[in-house]
């Protein structure tokens, strides 16, 4: 699945549903928010995004803790759980997603490439995957493209799941 299949299909979801979205990106750079922009409809659904590359954004910005990321660095679940959180409280949307990692092509902070986190927060909680993709293999823009749909699925995954809760709960 490519991200703007991703991006199409959560669009779809999250707008059945009436849900917002906004997105924080550090590795992919704004590749999220692009794919979900690249599909008609989109500002049905999409509130916003940041990029915030600089560490210190995703404080500053996000309202990450400065302790966590003195502590783990910027690549680290928890900091993906709050800048997802952080991105749905400053754009005022229901849903928050986030991208965290190496692309590579060489290791930072002790990280290799392919090392990411992306989490999706909303009505379900937060929810954090933490990938391990071949950075070698893919490449730089390779990592970005998979992390981006990566965390576009995940968001997916749990409105679909929503909606089955709520479809069992009728019948």
């Amino acid at each position: 699945m490519t991200p703007a299949e991703a991006a199409r299909d959560l669009l779809a979801s999250a707008g059945r549903r009436g849900l917002t979205v906004a997105v924080a990106e550090s590795l992919t750079g704004g590749m999220v928010s692009s794919a979900l922009v690249g599909e008609p409809g989109a500002s049905a659904v999409l509130v916003g995004a940041v990029v915030c590359y600089a560490t210190r954004l995703k404080a500053q910005v996000l309202g990450v803790s400065q302790e966590r990321l003195e502590a783990t660095g910027p690549v680290d679940g928890e900091v993906a759980r709050q800048m997802a959180r952080g991105v749905a409280r400053v754009l005022g949307a229901d849903v928050g997603l986030a991208t965290t990692g190496v692309a590579g092509p060489g290791p930072s902070g002790g990280h290799v490439p392919g090392e990411v986190y992306v989490a999706a927060w909303g009505p379900w909680g937060t929810v954090v995957d933490a990938l391990r993709l071949e950075g070698d293999r893919l490449g730089r823009l390779g990592v970005r493209q998979a992390s981006a749909t990566a965390v576009l699925r995940l968001a997916l995954a749990q409105i679909r799941a929503l909606e089955k809760m709520e479809t069992q709960d009728t019948t």
